[in-house]
């Protein structure tokens, strides 16, 4: 609902909102240019000295008011002509014309009404209205997307367009939401919604019908402070029943213009406050800074909507159109997904079509949105469940046991969770682990016991929909055909290869980018924008299943190059060892924000071995701030596998790598990466102390046997590699 509810506004009202976020963005800039241009020289003299100097040189003055940034105008008339100007408190002359700034004018009038009248200023209410829902709604979102209020400000990942549209979120909204908000007040009141705020002193019924006191007589303008003055109005010429009519920061008074004696005297009341506070605060007219602080806020609001439609576009793209979704009220059995790059998507679209044609009522949805309360009718629930990184949630699964754990009894209907995920990574099926622990720890009734599917294998995916079935009473066959991920063609420019002497074939292959439009750039789609550390994932001729590959370069350096070791039988390594430049292979991006070195000046310790070297090699080629980075790097004899082995002495030369250490598991002295941080402890546990960020990449048992050497080398010193990978400075890329 809350999704809805910020999506659909977002969407009808993009040109609209955009144009009054731009035009108020605008028109906040001349309250500030109007309070530097402003001569505040007489904000501590009084009203009646004012108005004394000003009659000097202008006997027919009619008006004097003070503007919210401090500029004192006048009007009068002089035989008969009308005249106007901004007026010098020291002198009483005019300084400058007290004209209204045309492109303002013309800017004020789009913002209120869009040249329309009172249709104008009704749509830009529904303008306004449309903000304050987005802003409301995406308070909520943004919560959810990053774990909670407490982590509002906490690291993002994914795609640019969605990380750029809550990025600004963040900081803009509540601006937005003041803006809008008051845009709303501003025009009820316009409209006469609100109590009547003009409402003054009665008239006084009489008047001495004299005139010519002296200004200095009128004890209400002697004690008034022009610092406080609005308005001051002159009698009528010739006209002996007419009075003076002073308004200020506290209220309306009316003088005799014969006597000076105050006639009557009105405080400003409640809603004729809230509304000038209401004023102040969307155009800042009185609050310069507040206005130019709102207005940067409102520039946001294009971008934001930009890219919250290539968001909406390319979740649109990612996920598979889902006939006969029912409404959640009615579903008995519901779906949940929790995915990162899509795949999962299309399992959870195959199990629905199955339990639809099998006469089940089935409601499809992201984790993210998990709400018992929904569902009512719900009999049961499947959870089919992705994992991201190192063991956490994918994107459309952020929050889900955060909403479990605040429920305050689990569903009474069972659940069954389904993990998917690749038995290389250490992390298999972690977070569906973790969701099936929380389910038992919150006692939700088990329909099925948790099981896996390995690399999106069809074969598993129906084993577990055959068991389902029988949990179910019905005959349940799930035949998922993976569709092949939208790919682009790579061609490859360079390879150089290694490790043939040890019977371990390696090569460093290097392709060049593709070629993309300005709006592919501008978004970062495809190959546009990506750091050493991403993914790519590469789809082998006959195959749906992709293999991923750290990459060891960033955009920046023109080409995209990955470490390939073959192994045997493998059908993806095996089609990459054998490319030769000029030919091409199919493949995509993936963002993989948890293992980027940064752009802080934070040390690093860098340890790799092997294929493991790739991101890391592309961290220090980017270490153009020379920041300090050590690099342990393992491999199995110096004189066939040293991979980089060039652009590292290289880049030790030129400072992009502080120091460079080794090992090799063959040869005369042979020793492991782990024994060269032992070697190196003194240097590594210094640097640890003193903030460095540990980065491993490489094979699962190197990683489990450099994490195993760091808990030893660290315990005597109170840390341990669980404490920094808690403070996020401990991070781990593993096959």
């Amino acid at each position: 609902m809350i999704r809805a509810l910020h999506r659909w506004p977002g969407l009808a009202a993009l040109a609209l909102v955009g144009l009054l976020a731009l035009s108020g963005a605008a028109l906040s800039v001349f309250p500030a240019a109007e309070r530097l241009a402003a001569l505040r020289s007489g904000d501590a003299i009084s009203v009646a000295e004012l108005a004394t100097r000003i009659k000097a040189v202008h006997p027919g003055v009619e008006q004097i008011r003070r503007g919210p940034s401090g500029r004192i105008t006048a009007y009068w008339f002089d035989n008969g002509t009308p005249g106007s100007a901004v007026i010098d408190p020291a002198t009483g002359a005019g300084v400058a014309a007290a004209d209204p700034d045309p492109v303002e004018r013309w800017l004020t009038n789009l913002h209120r009404s869009l040249f329309l009248g009172d249709t104008g200023r009704l749509v830009s209410a529904a303008g306004a209205a449309a903000m304050l829902a987005l802003s409301l709604s995406g308070i909520v979102l943004v919560a959810r997307r990053t774990g909670g209020w407490k982590r509002w400000f906490s690291p993002l990942r994914g795609p640019v367009p969605g990380r750029i549209h809550v990025e600004l979120a963040r900081v803009a909204v509540a601006g937005l939401v003041l803006s809008s908000a008051t845009a709303l007040w501003m025009t009820a009141s316009t409209f006469g919604l609100l109590p009547d705020q003009s409402a003054g002193p009665a008239l006084p019924a009489a008047t001495s019908e004299t005139t010519g006191a002296p200004f200095a007589a009128m004890p209400l303008l002697v004690a008034t402070p022009v610092a406080s003055l609005r308005e001051l109005s002159f009698p009528y010429p010739d006209d002996k029943t007419d009075v003076f009519t002073l308004k200020t920061d506290t209220g309306t008074g009316y003088i005799d213009q014969g006597t000076g004696e105050t006639l009557a005297w009105s405080d400003l009341g409640p809603w004729q406050r809230a509304s000038e506070t209401v004023y102040m605060l969307h155009t800042g007219q009185g609050a310069a800074l507040l206005g130019l602080v709102l207005g940067l806020m409102a520039l946001a609001v294009p971008v934001m909507g930009a890219a919250g439609a290539v968001v909406w576009l390319t979740g649109r793209r990612g996920r598979p159109r889902i006939r006969g979704n029912v409404h959640p009220s009615r579903a008995e059995t519901v779906i949940l997904v929790g995915s990162e790059g899509g795949s999962t998507w299309g399992f959870a679209a195959t199990l629905h079509g199955a339990l639809t044609r099998a006469g089940q009522r089935v409601h499809i949805a992201p984790m993210s949105a998990f709400d018992p309360a929904r569902t009512p009718a719900a009999r049961r629930y499947l959870a089919l469940a992705a994992t991201y990184g190192d063991g956490d949630a994918p994107s459309s699964a952020k929050g889900f046991l955060d909403r479990l754990a605040a429920l305050p009894a689990a569903p009474a209907a069972p659940l069954a969770v389904l993990g998917f995920g690749d038995r290389s990574f250490p992390a298999f099926c972690a977070y569906a682990a973790a969701v099936a622990a929380a389910a038992g720890a919150k006692r939700w009734p088990r329909l099925l016991p948790l099981d896996t599917v390995d690399r999106q294998s069809p074969q598993e995916f129906a084993r577990w929909g055959r068991a389902l079935g029988a949990a179910l009473g019905i005959d349940l066959e799930l035949d998922h055909r993976p569709v092949r991920p939208a790919t682009t063609s790579l061609t490859l420019v360079s390879r150089r290869d290694h490790g043939h002497e040890v019977q371990a074939p390696t090569a460093i292959l290097r392709f060049a980018l593709p070629r993309m439009s300005p709006w592919a750039r501008l978004f970062g789609r495809r190959f546009a924008r990506f750091e050493a550390g991403d993914l790519i994932g590469v789809v082998p001729v006959g195959s749906t299943v992709p293999r991923f590959y750290s990459l060891a370069s960033g955009s920046s350096d023109g080409f995209l190059e990955i470490v390939v070791r073959k192994h045997p039988g493998g059908l993806c390594s095996g089609a990459l060892m054998a490319l030769e430049p000029g030919e091409t292979v199919a493949a995509f991006l993936r963002r993989n924000g948890a293992f980027h070195a940064g752009a802080d000046r934070t040390p690093l310790i860098l340890v790799g071995a092997g294929t493991g070297i790739g991101p890391l090699a592309g961290f220090i080629r980017a270490n153009s701030a020379r920041r300090p980075i050590h690099l342990f790097f393992g491999m199995r004899h110096r004189d066939s596998d040293f991979l980089y082995r060039e652009e590292l002495e290289a880049w030790t030369a030129d400072g992009r790598l502080a120091k460079l250490s080794t090992a090799s598991s063959r040869g005369e002295r042979p020793r492991y990466v782990q024994d060269a941080l032992v070697s190196e402890r003194a240097q590594v546990i210094g640097a640890i102390r003193d903030g460095a960020r540990v980065m491993v990449c490489g094979g699962r048992e190197m990683a489990a046997g450099v994490a195993g050497t760091m808990a030893r080398l660290l315990e005597p010193h109170g840390l341990s590699p669980a404490m920094l990978k808690a403070q996020g400075r401990y991070v781990e890329d593993v096959y």
